[in-house]
This record gives structure tokens, sequence and C-alpha cells, in this order.
């Protein structure tokens, strides 16, 4: 959508004056050519050249060797395509789809294993990374293979990581554009070699399991708690069908957001986008895994890309599913959501920030005036009396002599909200970095006003076959106070920010 692009100026000229500044050196006298100076200035002077000179060299050097792991096709295979306008990867909005795939070469695979459209914002504030399940079905516009001439026709509803077989990733963000409404500006695709390369450079990602898994199709095997991933494990943990909450796409998808967050997370507490050797080490791996569109081979754009992530505020760093709901005629399959789905394809095109909590509604007086006070708290929809709640200390901190534990403090805090069946029910046997709170089958609603009332997010409100009523297990982002600590909010829709921590249920669990 052009329309979203900002208006940039030219930016500095780059200009500066030739003339030679001479430095004075204390007692008037001057350090210019023909001066013998002092010989430690004289040495420190020449090892900044030197360093400076090497350090563009080097720059240069691995710039060109990047370029080089370079693979790109066409951006967009659609024949309704619109010509786009360039697009400054420092200063405008970005849209960038990614797309996952069983190898390196798109018309080799058939299908996109992982679809996440990724929202930059202009003024490098908010990340929205949406995930598109792969059972969703949409309508497939009419791709042509560049290679091969074939003309893929349109189809009224087909499967959307198929579009990838239509003439390559083209084909997909052009799908994608048209479901959305949106522009996509550029996409990367990359094998599964890629994630194993990645998490192998970055030392391991840290993931938490509630329960061990064992998954002989993945081949993912976790003990319970929290385990750092790398290699094949990793790429398990990305692609495992059958390890995680229902055993569809809806758990796979949770784990990949888990994952993607834990991994921002570790980038963020390393520092690592302002190490440029480190970056440049990860963008050796990535690169030499990953096909793009040919406006993206300029690795000065993909730092950039990096230089725009790395002030953004985790809280701020969204990753949500794109609502969707059954198909009507095939429950194995997916459609989306239209009334959920359109005021988040809108946010995108506005470049608004879905973390934003929205705007109170204004009341109407009689007399026509507003009234922007907000609205008092409407009265619970159960009897906090009636839902039994326990609470267990997954801290695994130590209490001080006279002070509650964590479990009776939120106990207390609970029964003196009207929980009356609140309880403390004692420490868990192992320590735990992500507050959940688990509910047994009927009594979800019950679980969401818990969650509601110690201000828990969503995404850590877990069904579980192995509790009795709502358990709410406090862990280690939750080691003080009454309500859980503001880490980000994702708008009512499915997903999580970089901020919170998430653990895994197993499958049947």
């Amino acid at each position: 959508m052009s329309s979203r692009r900002a208006d940039t100026g030219a930016g500095p000229s780059g200009n500066s004056s030739s003339v030679p500044v001479r430095a004075t050196a204390p007692g008037g006298r001057h350090l210019g050519h023909g001066s013998v100076g002092h010989p430690v200035l004289r040495a420190i002077a020449l090892t900044l050249s030197l360093t400076l000179v090497s350090g563009l060299v080097f720059v240069a050097v691995q710039a060109i060797r990047l370029q080089q792991n370079f693979e790109t096709r066409p951006l967009n295979l659609g024949s309704k395509q619109e010509s786009a306008l360039p697009v400054d990867a420092n200063t405008d909005p970005l849209q960038i789809l990614v797309l996952g795939t069983d190898n390196r070469e798109g018309q080799d695979s058939n299908n996109s294993d992982v679809m996440m459209l990724v929202n930059m914002a202009a003024d490098r504030s908010h990340v929205t990374v949406v995930s598109f399940p792969r059972d969703l079905l949409v309508p497939l516009p009419e791709c042509l293979d560049p290679e091969t001439g074939a003309v893929y026709p349109a189809m009224e509803l087909g499967q959307l990581n198929g579009a990838l077989g239509n003439g390559g990733p083209g084909c997909t963000v052009a799908a994608i554009n048209e479901l959305t409404g949106l522009s996509i500006d550029h996409f990367m695709m990359a094998d599964f070699n890629a994630v194993k390369e990645l998490s192998n450079t970055l030392g391991g990602v840290e993931v938490c399991v509630n329960q061990p898994v064992e998954d002989e199709l993945s081949g993912l095997s976790l003990p319970a708690g929290v385990s750092s991933v790398q290699g094949d494990q990793a790429l398990a943990f990305l692609r495992t069908r059958h390890g995680f909450g229902n055993g569809g796409d809806e758990g796979r998808i949770r784990a990949q957001q888990s994952f993607l967050a834990s991994m921002v997370r570790k980038v963020n507490e390393e520092g690592t986008l302002n190490n440029l050797p480190k970056l440049y080490s990860i963008a050796e791996t990535v690169t030499r895994n990953l096909t793009v569109d040919k406006e993206l081979t300029e690795v000065s754009s993909l730092i950039a890309l990096a230089g725009r992530m790395k002030d953004v505020d985790l809280g701020r760093v969204a990753f949500v599913t794109a609502p969707v709901v059954p198909y009507e005629y095939d429950n194995n399959r997916l459609v989306l959501d239209e009334a959920l789905s359109a005021p988040l394809f809108s946010a995108l095109a506005e470049d608004r920030d879905i973390t934003e909590p929205a705007p109170e509604p204004e009341s109407t007086s009689p007399d026509g005036t507003t009234d922007p006070a907000a609205p008092s708290d409407p009265a619970p929809a159960i009897d906090p009396a009636a839902i039994p709640v326990t609470i267990l200390d997954a801290t695994g901190s130590t209490s001080d002599t006279g002070t509650d534990s964590r479990d009776q403090a939120l106990a207390a805090h609970l029964l003196s909200l009207g929980y009356a069946q609140a309880s403390a029910g004692g420490q868990t046997a192992a320590a735990s970095p992500a507050t959940q709170i688990f509910y047994a089958p009927g009594y979800q609603e019950m679980a969401e006003q818990v969650a509601a009332a110690l201000a828990v997010p969503a995404v850590q409100v877990v069904a579980s076959n192995l509790v009795y009523g709502v358990s709410v297990q406090v862990g280690q982002d939750f080691a003080t106070g009454n309500t859980m600590p503001d880490a980000g909010d994702v708008g009512g829709l499915t997903g999580q920010t970089a901020a919170q921590v998430t653990c895994q249920s197993a499958f049947g669990n």
C-alpha cells in the first residue's frame, strides 16, 4: 500500500568542509606539517588510523562475502501485483514475509512449513509478527512461474502453505497481500539448516516445558523444566506437531512464538545487535541458507534491519497468530475469523502498535456531551467464592522468617477479593521461570477470571488434565506483589510478547 510510505527527505548530503584544521598544542605550537610533534601522539594517531582502515576493510570484505551467499527469487508473482515504491530500511515501515521450508529450493518443496509476517514500525517503537497456520484455507491468486513459464490458475479456496509450490515464494507473497490488503516489501525464505546453524551460533536457546516430551515423529526429547536447545533439538522443537497442546498446528505455533521470544530476549540481553563481529557471524550463518527477493540482497539493508531491533522494548515485540476458526466443511482445516482479523490487518497497514491498550470508550450523557471517565469495573461473571483455586510457589525462593511464601501471600490476596476457596499449596519440586494458571475441563472461564484478578496474561492460562479446578503456579516472573508485572499485551489476540516467558504443555496433558 503505497499510501503508508512516509515522505522522507534526502538525508545528510555527506558534503563536509575539506579545509584542513590545524590542531594547536598548549603554548601555541601547531602540530602541522613540518612539526616533529610528540612521538607518543604520532604513534596514537597512526594506531587509530590503521584501526579505522582495518575496520573499513573488514566490513567491506564481509559485505561482499555475505552478498555472495544469497539466492534470490521474484518478490511477487501475482497477476494483480502493483509497482512497489522504493523503501528505506532505516526509516520506512517494513513488512517482511518469513517462510520456512524443507530445503533451500522453493520449487523442490511444495509447501511452506512456517509463514510469519513481520511488521517493523517506521519509528522503531514496535514489531508485530503474525503467524499464519499452515492448515489455513484462503483464496489463491493466479501465479506465473518465472523459471518454467507455467501458469497456476487462481483458486477460490486453497491451502495457504501450498502457494509456495505455485512458482515460489512470490506466490505466497501475492496470496497474503490479497488476503490482508497489505503490500509486503520483502520476503526471506530459510531452510531448516538455517534454524540448526543459527541456534548453534547463538549457543543455544532456552525453552520451557511443563512435562517431559518424547515425540518420535520430530525427534524432540526434552525433560520437564528449562532446557537450552540447539541444532537438531532446536529444529525439532519448532517443527513438532504432536508434541504440544492439542497435537495440532495451534500448539506448534505457540511453541514457535515462545522460542522466538526467548531468542529475542537472549540477543537483547547479550547485546548482540551492538556487537558488529557477532552480528556478522549470525548474518554469515543465516545467509548461507537464505533465499530473498532481489531488493533485499544489499547487506546494508540487513544491518539496518538489525539496527531497528536493538532499541525496541521487548514488551512491544508481539508474536500473534492470525485469528482463525474451523472450516465448516472440514474441521481439520481453518479459515480466517473475519471479525477479529480485519482490525489486526488494519493495524499493520496503518503502522499501529497492537500492544498499545485500546482507548476507553466515552459515554454520552443525556445532554449529548461526552464523559471521558472510564466506566466502573463490571461485576465478576462468576461468584469468586464458587471458584476452587490452589496457589503453588514455583519461584524457587525461600521466604525470610516472618514473611509469607508466595503461595501464602497470593492465597491471602485472593481470599480478600472473595475467593473463599483459595488455598496455599506449598512449593513445587522445581522452580519455573513462568507463571501459569492451569484449569481442568469445564473450568476455563473460572481460570480466566482468576487470571484477570492477578493480571496474568491470557497466554499463561493453560488447559490441563492433571489438576482439579484452577491451579495457579507462581513462577520467577511474579516473585513479588499481588499482581503480575506488566510485560506487554497482545490486545486479545492469541500470542505473547517477547518479554513474556512461557512454557509448553505436552500433548495430552
